[in-house]
């Protein structure tokens, strides 16, 4: 994302309350206002010392989870149905911890995000923005994601404030953010970032990005509204995501309009476009360049890696916003082929019966692609899937922590988690021998990437450890490392280094937020044992 904000400043936390521990040399390690981070020197040698393997840990877990929500006064939107479900379930969280912790990050999304809320009593303008968190922009992927766990809630008769047993706030936001996804779209599809108004100004502005134009020409794709152009496939996929598990929950009709029909439109032209091969040097349909401090934040030469149609969708850049190495990104289009799939149940029951065939033609080829080109013999000797491949013959094998990730191919449905392909594949991204973005250190283990570099960890990827975990010992382990990983503060955040839980970034990243409030419904409901009373 926003690199001015993400990337080039660590969060750094002073910590009110003294947490302190002896370490084997008899050194006492303090965690401090002003000697919170993993890069103060007092911090530095408490990790060095044999005795405070787990010091950050320790630290995190001896505070008491503070209340991070909002006065109810200062709550941008309230859902009856959200409340309910909260206080009907913190009194049986074993933990007191993380019943806090879950009950400040699940509402994060509503508390927070809602720049603009218009309700559906007149359709044609019913619209919701929601930004990221600390970033004043909705991402067509973040947003996705962060209302997904409101899915679940919008009908509960005993809570709800309609009379067909629905949560009018939540039914108003959820159709809004469809809406504006749609509209977003047909602003640019090659876009991933949009902000509120047409005339809020970009910081990208200068971005170099551009697409064929009249007589040879390259027009500036710099659209009004678009936040940044980064075309990301599985911001696309999500978009069609969202819209297809609203019908599933609600079974309402009334939202997808012939906007929303132009959208998909608009998306299945691209991924039709980026499937295709490519026709020759300067006839690109996308570029994009920037000037910028980390080489992941740009294309070179304006366009992807040299490639060969394989039958799958490219993308120039990943859900993590950085530059794909080959842009056949495996996770992107595993996630292309669910939504796919899912959003051809909703278009015949609209029936548009043409548009709903395409989607399963171009999902049947390119989970077909997928696993002709997609699945690799590791240097281990194992079969396992890519992250991404060329159409050469290359690939690399590696993962991400943003989703959609190799580790969260079952969270989003494309394979079983009890799946072999899978178990292999998910050993290998959880070593640090096969996936250089493992890290292990003090403060814990789990998958990074490159967008913050090596040693940070993202508790995005610990949760998607605890979804697709197949015993109890493993899920556990990775709630308590997610705990701790709050640093104290009740909520979740981007990334912690790897030496400490107090060394983050993003303090208020709603994404995460989400996320970790859905894993725990999830636990709830189908392990509770672990962690109800």
């Amino acid at each position: 994302m926003w690199r001015q904000v993400r990337d080039m400043a660590v969060v750094l936390v002073i910590v009110v309350t003294v947490c302190l521990m002896e370490n084997s040399a008899g050194a006492t390690c303090t965690h401090a206002a002003g000697c919170a981070t993993s890069t103060h020197p007092a911090q530095a040698a408490c990790n060095r010392g044999a005795g405070c393997i787990t010091a950050t840990a320790a630290a995190a877990s001896q505070c008491t989870m503070p209340d991070a929500r909002p006065t109810q006064s200062k709550r941008l939107l309230q859902s009856a149905n959200v409340e309910k479900t909260i206080a009907d379930l913190v009194p049986k969280f074993k933990s007191a911890d993380l019943a806090t912790l879950w009950s400040n990050c699940l509402p994060n999304t509503i508390d927070t995000t809602v720049r603009r809320w218009k309700d559906s009593s007149s359709p044609e303008t019913a619209d919701a923005f929601i930004v990221t968190g600390d970033i004043e922009a909705m991402w067509l992927r973040d947003s996705t994601n962060q209302v997904l766990p409101y899915l679940g809630m919008v009908m509960n008769s005993e809570a709800a404030d309609d009379d067909d047993g629905q949560d009018a706030a939540l039914v108003d936001l959820l159709e809004g953010v469809i809406r504006r996804q749609a509209r977003s779209v047909l602003i640019d599809p090659y876009a991933n970032a949009f902000t509120l108004l047409l005339t809020d100004a970009s910081p990208h502005a200068d971005d170099q990005t551009s697409y064929p134009g009249f007589a040879g020409t390259r027009p500036n794709g710099m659209h009004r509204g678009v936040f940044e152009r980064k075309y990301e496939l599985d911001s696309l996929a999500n978009v069609l995501l969202l819209s297809a598990r609203y019908y599933d929950a609600t079974g309402r009709l009334g939202v997808f309009d012939q906007t929303w029909l132009d959208a998909v439109q608009s998306i299945l032209n691209v991924m039709h476009t980026q499937q295709e091969e490519v026709v020759g040097q300067g006839q690109a349909e996308y570029t994009f360049q920037r000037a910028a401090y980390n080489p992941t934040d740009t294309l070179s030469h304006g366009d992807t890696w040299p490639n060969r149609a394989t039958g799958m969708i490219r993308s120039a850049f990943r859900p993590s916003d950085d530059a794909t190495t080959y842009p056949y990104n495996i996770p992107s289009n595993a996630l292309a082929v669910v939504a796919l799939r899912k959003v051809a149940t909703l278009l015949k029951k609209l029936d548009v019966h043409a548009l709903a065939e395409d989607c399963l033609a171009l999902a049947s080829g390119v989970e077909k692609a997928v696993h002709e080109h997609g699945v690799i013999k590791h240097r281990s000797g194992a079969s396992v899937f890519a992250y991404e491949v060329d159409g050469f013959g290359n690939y690399l094998f590696m993962d991400d922590a943003n989703l959609p990730s190799l580790l969260s191919l079952p969270v989003f449905g494309f394979i079983n988690a009890s799946d072999p392909l899978y178990l292999t594949t998910r050993q290998h991204i959880l070593s640090p021998d096969t996936n250089p973005y493992f890290f292990r250190g003090p403060a814990g283990s789990g998958v990074g990437g490159p967008h913050n570099g090596a040693n940070y960890i993202w508790p995005l990827s610990i949760m998607v450890e605890a979804w697709t975990a197949q015993d109890d010992g493993e899920v556990l382990a990775r709630l308590e490392l997610l705990v701790n990983s709050s640093a104290c503060t009740g909520l979740m955040h981007e990334s912690f280094h790897s030496d400490s839980v107090f060394s983050y970034t993003r303090s208020w990243f709603a994404w995460a937020n989400s996320f970790f409030g859905d894993l725990v419904l999830k636990i709830a409901r189908e392990r509770p044992h672990l962690i109800l009373k």
